[in-house]
């Protein structure tokens, strides 16, 4: 079935990693919409309440956004495509979104001794897991 809308393709497909050139490019062509945050929020079992704190927005800002009145700011965006990136990456290492999400949740030595998940509300926090994950797929068992 052929998409109405020509200026973005809404596919769901989201690569587990993505460069900044390639971060640019998805953004102008594919809707990060609420629809998107929706999917965010299901890939990653987290709460409206963990979502916002990672977006660095209110609770109430992100259920604002489910009004289609209401545009999403770029940075939004850009840190919503980044943690989908993350999450399909994370799943694919740990064979689930479950072992994956205890792994964020926990204390781990390459984070100072916090979970990985505390440095998902920035990009380059989300970037540095990201490349954590790497490590992992090529021997670094943390």
């Amino acid at each position: 079935m052929q998409k109405e809308n020509k200026d973005y393709d809404s596919s769901p497909d989201v690569p587990s990693t993505l460069s900044d050139s390639e971060v640019l490019y998805w953004l102008r062509t594919r809707k990060v919409d609420i629809a998107f945050l929706n999917r965010l929020k299901e890939c990653s079992a987290a709460t409206d309440d963990i979502i916002a704190g990672w977006l660095n927005i209110s609770v109430r800002t992100l259920r604002n956004y489910r009004n289609p009145e209401n545009r999403i700011r770029e940075n939004i965006k850009e840190q919503a495509l980044l943690l989908m990136s993350l999450f399909v990456h994370g799943n694919d290492v740990f064979g689930s979104a479950a072992k994956f999400n205890d792994w964020l949740n926990t204390e781990n030595f390459y984070f100072d001794g916090h979970s990985p998940s505390t440095m998902l509300h920035t990009v380059s926090g989300a970037r540095f897991v990201n490349e954590r994950l790497h490590a992992m797929e090529y021997g670094d068992n943390v």
